[in-house]
């Protein structure tokens, strides 16, 4: 992890919660705002916030297509807004990256007054953790990922079974705020990602 970038995208939103915990688990950052800024990186995290304004602002900032092209060769992450962004459909007019094969309902739970906490069962996560215990997830005007198709997978599923994070490839996205919690689990799962991918490159390039 130490030769590892990873990149928050800082237009809107809970970016510096992003920053602070890849700091506390030893993982270089840096705030992304411009194009060149893209080319530093090996992963990078779109937070929670506005998803409208995030993808106007990515327009503005001549960042939109950067982005789209950044995410067919390494890894992202969309956090609550950050996932409606990756998505192929929010069900509304709105710059998408559509990068995931997954649609999202907007505002699924209602307003602010509406957010909530609960534990999840995140398998995948026995991947990088030994810890067995759910994810107490922070849901803030959150988004439902609706459906899931082709090559993308479900994570976790709220008890109802409404879907709440999705994987596809080194693509990954969550209707939650992990960043707002201690629990690093998730965030290292991402890095998980990211040294998957940089490694299938390099053994594709013959690089070290």
């Amino acid at each position: 992890m130490k030769n590892l970038t990873i990149g928050v995208l800082a237009l809107q939103g809970s970016f510096r919660e992003h920053i602070t915990m890849l700091r506390a688990i030893g993982v270089k950052t840096a705030e992304v705002r411009l194009p060149e800024q893209l080319e530093e990186i090996d992963g990078l995290i779109i937070p929670g916030g506005e998803s409208t304004t995030i993808g106007k602002l990515a327009i503005d900032f001549g960042l939109f297509e950067k982005l789209r092209a950044f995410g067919h060769k390494k890894a992202i992450w969309g956090t609550c807004a950050g996932a409606i962004f990756l998505s192929k459909d929010a069900h509304r007019q709105q710059p998408l990256l559509e990068l995931m094969d997954i649609t999202v309902e907007r505002n699924a739970f209602g307003r602010q007054i509406a957010s909530f906490e609960t534990d999840l069962k995140i398998p995948a996560l026995a991947k990088i953790s030994s810890d067995k215990a759910p994810f107490h997830a922070i849901f803030i005007r959150a988004p439902l990922i609706a459906t899931v198709t082709r090559d993308a997978e479900i994570l976790s599923t709220l008890p109802d079974g409404r879907i709440v994070a999705a994987q596809q490839g080194r693509l990954l996205a969550t209707a939650f705020h992990p960043e707002l919690t201690s629990d690093d689990r998730v965030h290292r799962y991402f890095l998980s990602l990211v040294i998957s991918n940089r490694e299938t490159k390099n053994k594709l390039t013959g690089e070290q």
